[in-house]
């Protein structure tokens, strides 16, 4: 984490003995163990959602993997299955009027 900053040896030291400087030997411990903490507390929530959202993904994919339609059971683009089957008809509504317009002869 250190070379993200691009910092040295010299540079760390100088940084330690400016925070020893400001808050003191008593109060470095203290910082230190409040610094774990939170640190600790981030790694937890981090790692709770985390859980959460692999709990969600495994409730939210199917249970049962699709599988292929056999032979019989697909559908048919031939022209002749096309001709034989029968059509919708809408069927009219109760004023008489039928949804569709009635083709021409």
């Amino acid at each position: 984490m250190l070379a993200l900053f691009n910092l040295g040896g010299g540079e760390i030291i100088l940084i330690l003995a400016i925070v020893l400087i400001l808050f003191g030997a008593k109060k470095l411990p203290e910082l230190a163990k409040g610094l774990g903490q939170g640190i600790k507390e981030f790694k937890k929530a981090a790692h709770n959602a985390s859980d959460g959202m692999r709990d969600a993904m495994e409730e939210s994919s199917p249970s049962v993997a699709p599988t292929r339609a056999s032979p019989a059971t697909t559908v048919s683009t031939r022209c002749e299955d096309a001709i034989t089957a029968p059509a919708l008809i809408p069927e009219a509504s109760p004023g008489g009027h039928s949804p569709l317009p009635k083709p021409a002869l």
